[in-house]
């Protein structure tokens, strides 16, 4: 059993001055796996308070003292790798290879990425007869999902440590041991009083505290687009910076010239790696309709091939977060179906031989047309949507309606073929064949899926205003 019955703020382990307590769920056995005590709007305080005193000294160090602050906590980070691979799969049910190799790994990644950026940063350019300079925002507050958890913790506050700002943290409530072990790395790493503080808490009360908080200078949230407007809406009376990451429904386009059965099967498997909940997996499918039969016959096999169950027997995927996520699930398969899609395989329930958790069938829908309720609306869960085009006119029309733009994919040869096809489509990257993850890619999205940049040196901009000195003439001093 895991406990999270404290908060980290001011480089201290405190009681909640308010809230209340939350029991966790391991979502494999559907049996308690913890509890955590949620905080309170007075916490939040606590916590800004903490980071606006922490931000007069720390936004004043010098790029060498950040380099090695963040070498201290990528030392901390891996003596912790396989706890927190541990705390995540309680947390969400991931495999224990997922938890392992990526959940836990991904999180190291943006700590080193975010060193490489640091020592070559320009922090201070002359533009003419001026200087340009790029300081840290302020106090952030950084407001995290449970799918992904420690990938987009570390997203945010590795940025934040590099370019000098602070930071009130907010995980979410159904992940919140994986947020703990990350507060004692930063704590084992020496980071100084104020510069991380870490609030449990849920969005309504936490999540909207840290929104709309005169201290905190920029609001940087993951999550679904209508807690994302919500964020939004608490944040514009102090006129603060929000950065969104939000929702997709991420199309994946077959081209004509492709391998259709092999890309077909590969695009299901992609799909569903982390029990279908990503914000960018390739949900809906695009297949010439002259080679739909080959595509259904290749992800019929692939779903058949798929393994479901525990996280400790290392399937290709586990369970989803909680009843609410299985259960909103269930209520869209059972809407596809009514709506008239046909189901080619899985379908209502649990797979066969799972009685208990939140477990769901490898489900794919044929015969779907873009205003079928599972074309529009994101799943978050195994649930594919395979949709026919006559044409790539065709195709790219019906990929882009749609008010998310987060990613979309492209299979096939034709490379002049493929440059036209990610010149036209709406989505902030474009996968195209398969490639190896680039850390140093922005991601983030066009329309509803959000505003902004995460990764790499993109993901520096969100943490930095910008400051013009017009007739200076002196050599710039820059701390960086």
């Amino acid at each position: 059993m895991y406990t999270a019955q404290q908060h980290y703020i001011d480089g201290q382990w405190v009681e909640p001055i308010g809230g209340r307590r939350f029991e966790t769920i391991d979502p494999a056995t559907e049996e308690p796996s913890g509890v955590v005590q949620l905080g309170s709007a007075d916490d939040v305080d606590a916590a800004a308070t903490a980071a606006r005193k922490a931000f007069g000294s720390f936004s004043r160090t010098s790029r060498k003292e950040r380099i090695e602050l963040l070498e201290s906590v990528i030392e901390a980070y891996a003596k912790r790798k396989d706890d927190l691979a541990e705390a995540i799969t309680a947390e969400i049910g991931a495999p224990v290879t997922l938890a392992r190799k990526l959940h836990a790994s991904i999180g190291h990644i943006h700590l080193a990425i975010a060193l490489k950026v640091l020592r070559e940063f320009e922090f201070s350019k002359k533009r003419g007869a001026s200087e340009i300079r790029f300081e840290p925002i302020g106090v952030c507050g950084l407001i995290t999902p449970w799918n992904w958890p420690i990938n987009q913790l570390a997203a945010k506050v590795a940025p934040a440590l590099a370019t000098g700002c602070t930071t009130v943290l907010k995980p979410s409530e159904l992940s919140p041991y994986s947020a703990q072990i990350f507060a004692e790395v930063i704590e084992d790493a020496g980071v100084a009083p104020g510069v991380f503080n870490l609030v449990h808490g849920d969005g309504p009360t936490v999540g909207a505290a840290i929104s709309r908080h005169p201290e905190i200078d920029m609001v940087s949230f993951t999550g679904s687009t209508n807690a994302g407007i919500e964020v939004a809406k608490a944040a514009a009376p102090t006129v603060k910076r929000v950065h969104q990451e939000l929702g997709g429904k991420s199309a994946n386009i077959i081209l004509p010239d492709a391998d259709v059965a092999k890309v077909a099967g590969d695009g299901f498997r992609a799909m569903v790696g982390n029990a279908g909940q990503s914000c960018n997996a390739p949900t809906r499918m695009f297949v010439p309709r002259e080679k739909k039969q080959e595509a259904l016959e290749a992800l019929k096999q692939t779903a058949h091939a798929l393994s479901v169950g525990a996280p400790a027997s290392d399937p290709d995927y586990g369970p989803v977060v909680s009843a609410a996520q299985y259960q909103k699930i269930q209520d869209l398969i059972e809407r596809g179906i009514g709506e008239g899609a046909t189901l080619l395989t899985g379908g209502p329930g649990r797979p066969e031989g799972l009685n208990r958790g939140y477990f769901v069938r490898p489900t794919i829908f044929s015969d779907v047309t873009n205003d079928m309720t599972i074309a529009r609306e994101e799943i978050f869960g195994p649930v594919l949507c395979v949709l026919e085009y006559d044409d790539l006119d065709e195709a790219i029309e019906v990929a882009n309606d749609m008010p998310y733009g987060l990613a979309a994919y492209i299979q096939g040869k034709d490379e002049a073929v493929i440059a036209d096809v990610a010149s036209r489509l709406r989505a902030g990257q474009i996968l195209i064949n398969n490639p190896h993850p680039d850390g140093m890619a922005p991601f983030g999205g066009y329309k509803q899926s959000g505003n902004g940049r995460e990764w790499g040196d993109f993901g520096f901009e969100a943490f930095l205003e910008v400051k013009a000195l017009l007739g200076f003439s002196n050599p710039s001093q820059e701390k960086g």
